[in-house]
């Protein structure tokens, strides 16, 4: 068997908001086509555009070789030695940044292509299950242009959660820093602890709930005073409270506050993630399958993330396509308690709700494991096509 045709799709709904802190707005799928007939999907999180002309580029330079230079002609079953090949052959390009993504969507679909080949779901051929679900947790995105509208819009997603049967939520606090929502620019940090707490209060303790800042504050202290006033409402984690570059505050806040520190969304291939869990000190490593480099590369993480007694908590914010790769992912290792899950009927985003016909099902607030072949995942062609830029 052989690769015939790497395809990309850049999509993008019709009311898409630049300003948005929401990447499920737009998305980059690839196919992988073989001779056989048979086909894998795969996606990552990032500018679309960027990775679609990545892919496509043409090859210019021994260590800057095309895409479809590497992988048409090759037996698409050697996951694991195209990813090498991938990666040693575009280091002008895939080193990190746009390329990763790349070699992450391709990688991707590489996974569910040999799961169709040898009709076995990918969990079964990543490495084998250590469970017999998969936790999602409801990642909550508030709306509102005001604190009032925006703190009453999480309470009620929290509570719609629980609703839906979630064990687990996130709470999207971001109200300062960079990539504040919404423009709010709230100083005052007794209003997170508030929101953490009216959140509390609305769904109980059976209700796990943790938290996603993003980069919210600019040094360790600053994090530890504000997650000190709110310490009695149990978050789970705290999600990327400081900047990625602070390795060393992230170790000092870790070993200054009784919540899990939690980063590594944006961090690309396993080497950025070790240094991370060594160096930060990071309780919950969260590398995203799409962008950290694909399946391969995520379950290295997992591996080693293992070996160090971190938990691995995959991000995602993109489509069904990303939620069943991580939960693929979270079936082969113990160390992953929860996985990142957008839920659709509380999604902004119309494309996160039409891109694929048979999502995995969350049923009482788990994911038992598929047991279709590769990603057990459908596209939605028609509305592939109606999204299409």
């Amino acid at each position: 068997m052989k690769i015939t045709k790497i395809e990309t799709f850049s999509l993008l709904i019709p009311d898409f908001d630049a300003d948005a802190c929401s990447s499920a707005q737009d998305n980059l799928v690839v196919k992988i086509h073989t001779d056989s007939g048979l086909f894998g999907i795969g996606e990552t999180d990032t500018n679309p555009w960027g990775v679609k002309a990545t892919i496509e580029s043409p090859g210019t330079h021994a260590m800057a070789r095309s895409f479809s230079d590497i992988l048409v002609g090759k037996d698409p079953r050697n996951v694991e030695g195209l990813w090498h090949e991938m990666n040693e052959k575009t280091l002008m390009t895939s080193r990190r940044g746009l390329g990763i993504c790349a070699i992450g969507a391709i990688d991707m679909a590489l996974w569910d292509l040999c799961g169709k080949i040898y009709n076995q779901p990918v969990w079964k051929i990543l490495g084998g299950s250590k469970k017999n679900f998969v936790t999602p947790y409801a990642s909550l995105l508030p709306e509102g242009h005001t604190l009032e509208e925006y703190s009453k819009s999480l309470v009620e997603k929290t509570k719609a959660a629980k609703k839906l049967g979630f064990k687990a939520a996130k709470l999207e606090i971001c109200i300062k820093g960079p990539y504040s929502h919404n423009n709010l620019q709230i100083d005052d940090d007794r209003e997170f602890a508030k929101m953490v707490r009216l959140c509390r209060e609305a769904v109980g303790d059976e209700m796990t709930l943790m938290a996603d800042v993003a980069y919210a504050w600019q040094d360790w202290k600053s994090a530890k005073r504000a997650l000190d006033m709110c310490e009695k409402e149990n978050l789970f984690f705290i999600e990327t409270p400081l900047p990625i570059e602070d390795l060393e505050g992230l170790n000092k806040l870790s070993h200054s506050v009784q919540t899990r520190t939690a980063t590594g969304e944006m961090l690309q291939t396993r080497y950025e993630c070790f240094e991370t869990i060594i160096r930060g000190n990071v309780d919950v490593i969260q590398p995203d399958v799409g962008r950290v480099g694909g399946l391969t590369e995520a379950k290295r993480v997992c591996d080693f993330a293992e070996d160090k007694g971190v938990l691995v908590v995959p991000h995602c914010w993109k489509s069904a396509i990303g939620i069943a790769a991580s939960a693929h992912l979270s079936a082969t290792t113990t160390a992953c308690p929860y996985i990142e899950f957008l839920p659709s009927e509380l999604a902004e985003s119309q494309l996160r709700k039409d891109l694929v016909l048979n999502e995995l099902p969350v049923v009482d607030g788990k994911i038992y494991l598929p047991e279709l072949p590769g990603l057990g995942i459908e596209l939605n062609e028609d509305k592939l096509k109606k999204y299409l830029t």
